[in-house]
């Protein structure tokens, strides 16, 4: 990052946080919950919040991006963890954070079950085209032969 001009952070499916955005807030975050299984959980989350104001000739630079991070990780004893970003569209979207070399990357996030064997829900079975089934070429159909 220190060889970068300018931050700036994109959207996963293509467009960009407006270059005047201000990182309200970086903090750890942990999460103590019981999942549908019943198993407690803890998840630590190092979290960013992006913000748009109406000052539209401010632009964060990589350093002072640098110098935000390094406080935070000073003052809250912040370890290494999963890095979300929060950021407001119709309403407070959560990203995970990626960086393809010149942009950060926000890329969606979804919800999934933790307890998979717990909740009942039946496995997802794979689809496939018959065409890609092997078959055999012989056309005599044995016992325990396969073709059936």
């Amino acid at each position: 990052m220190p060889t970068l001009e300018n931050v700036a952070f994109k959207l996963e499916n293509g467009p960009f946080v407006p270059e005047h955005f201000h990182v309200t807030e970086v903090g750890m975050v942990t999460k103590n919950f019981i999942d549908c299984g019943g198993v407690i959980r803890t998840e630590r989350t190092i979290n960013f919040q992006l913000w748009n104001a109406d000052d539209f000739e401010h632009r964060l630079k990589p350093a002072k991006l640098l110098n935000i991070i390094r406080l935070s990780e000073e003052k809250l004893g912040i370890e290494d963890a999963e890095i979300e970003v929060e950021y407001q569209g119709q309403t407070i979207g959560k990203y995970a954070l990626a960086f393809d070399g010149t942009n950060f990357i926000l890329q969606n996030k979804t919800t999934a079950c933790l307890a998979q064997d717990a909740c009942g829900i039946p496995p997802r079975k794979i689809k496939r085209n018959l065409d890609e089934l092997s078959v055999n070429q012989d056309t005599s159909c044995t016992p325990g032969g396969g073709c059936c």
